[in-house]
Order: C-alpha cells, then structure tokens, then sequence
C-alpha cells in the first residue's frame, strides 16, 4: 500500500474509534477521567512561593533586629468561637450588649496584639509591620489622632482594622449616659467620615466601663468590647492572670509611644513584644478573624 494510501486508513480508522455507535465495543470517554498522578506543577508551585514567603519573613525578622522568625498563625476559623463577658466582668442586665472579654477561646497557640489611642506616628513601626506581616488592631482617640489620620489610612491600607477609643480618652464610668454616648457614638462618626467605616469594636479607656458604657456602644452599632489579658511595654510585661503567662486566644495590649514617654521606640516593643511570643510557641493572630 502506497504511505499516502496507509495515511488515510490510519486516519478512518481513528475517525470510526471516536464516533462508535452504541453496538461498537469501543465506548468513548464518558467525562472528565481522574488524574493518574498529582498535579505535581501546582504543588512545585506552591511549595516555591511558601519557601519563597519563608525566606523573605526570615530576611525581615533578621534585617528588623528579631533573634528569631515569626510564627506563622493558622487559618483562620471557619467556624467562629462563642465570645461572652468574662466571668466577674458582666454587667447588670448585660443581655445582648457588646460583650467585654480578655481571651478570646481557641486551642489555637495565637495571641492578638492591639495597641490603643494613636499618640505616637513612627513610620518605621508602619515598615516593621507590614515588612514583617505581622497583624495587629488599633483602638484610637479622636484627640490624639486627629493631627494626622493620613498615618492612620496609611495603616488601614495595609490591612490593619480601625476601632473605636472614645473621642478624648475620659474614665467613662464618672460620665453620664449621654456624655458615654456623645464620647463613644461621636468616635465613630468621625472615624466614618474620616477613615471609611464605622467600627464593630471598641474598647474603654482604662478598661472601665459600667452598663451605660455598653449600652451606648450597642446604640451606635458596636459588637464587641475586647480589652486585655497581658500589657507590653519597651522594657517589661504586665499580667492580669497570677500565672504570669500567655494563654492561647490572649489579648495583648501596647500603646502608641515613643522616646517620649518611653525607653525606646514602638520598634523595640515590638522586638521585646516578639522575642517573647515566638520563644513560648505562639504566633501573633488578626483578633477580627476570630470575630
């Protein structure tokens, strides 16, 4: 048989194999078929931009001054933790209002770094941060960031939640419910004009707060009332528990400062806050994503 010859059986040969009837016993594919092996491009792939990830956080933390690589936090919940009043720390009739909590409740090994009022505006701690992609919330005083809340869009641009502080830092307790209101239903209408959203938390100065307190953050939307378990500082730790210990789902609490008020910068907080966090096995988790 002539090749030009062969060439056309070949090819009607094939062309019947793919259209065979119902009576041929050659059946077409009947769909999609199982892989035979892994898609193992999609896990070199993977496996690249995790090293790859990896690295640059072990660059950052060395180039920051860290002694040691952040912890990577898990994923966040699917299914999100019940949050209620601590115990000792509910209020008369406190059905319904933004709860006040100091741990949020998870096995997972996490804490959450908040740091409250937005005194001080250090642009390398805004760096540090987003270099390190370590998260963290804000609660801020209308008084004290009022000179300079391009820093603080700045801050909501790299992912970082916003909340409310009260518009001048007062012991709310010693104010009446409309004075409350004023302070904290103010707040976040100005964060909402000024920064783009009216916050679901907030958290009263000095962690003091009686049922007017709540009840005036329910009015003007507030969810939750989160304060804190652990304080750091520059030079030292403080600890609300008498173990003296992290616990997992702890909420950490810092301050906008600096060489003013401190021994240091908020970079060496966060040195301090870090070395002690990844020495005891914890990573540092998004508080909102356990909300």
């Amino acid at each position: 048989m002539a090749p030009r010859a062969a060439v056309a059986v070949l090819a009607l040969a094939a062309l019947a194999s793919g259209c065979a009837g119902a009576d041929s016993p050659v059946r077409p594919a009947p769909g999609p078929q199982p892989l035979k092996a892994p898609p193992a491009r999609a896990l070199d792939s993977y496996a690249s931009k995790l090293r790859l990830s990896l690295a640059a956080r072990a660059a950052a933390a060395k180039r920051w001054g860290l002694t040691k690589t952040p912890l990577t936090a898990p994923a966040p919940p699917v299914k999100k933790p019940v949050i209620t009043f601590r115990k000792g720390f509910e209020v008369t009739d406190g059905e319904g209002l933004p709860p006040v909590f100091t741990t949020v409740p998870t096995k997972d090994k996490v804490v959450f770094l908040t740091i409250d009022d937005g005194a001080e505006k250090d642009p390398a701690f805004l760096r540090m941060m987003s270099d390190l992609k370590i998260p963290y919330t804000a609660f801020l005083s209308n008084y004290l960031v009022e000179d300079d809340y391009g820093y603080f869009r700045e801050m909501r641009r790299q992912g970082v939640t916003l909340n409310n502080h009260t518009l001048t830092h007062p012991y709310l307790p010693g104010l009446s419910y409309e004075e409350q209101e004023h302070e904290i239903c103010g707040m976040q209408d100005i964060m909402e004009k000024r920064l783009g959203k009216r916050p679901a938390l907030f958290r009263p100065p000095y962690g003091n707060y009686n049922g007017d307190t709540l009840r005036a953050a329910r009015s003007c939307g507030i969810k939750y009332a989160p304060i804190w378990n652990e304080e750091v500082f520059v030079d030292h730790w403080e600890y609300r528990e008498t173990d003296q210990s992290l616990h997992p789902g702890d909420i950490v609490l810092t301050h906008f400062r600096g060489k003013e008020d401190w021994q240091g910068t908020m970079p060496d907080m966060i040195r301090r806050f870090m070395e002690k966090v990844t020495d005891e096995g914890y990573a540092v988790a998004r508080l909102e994503d356990y909300l």
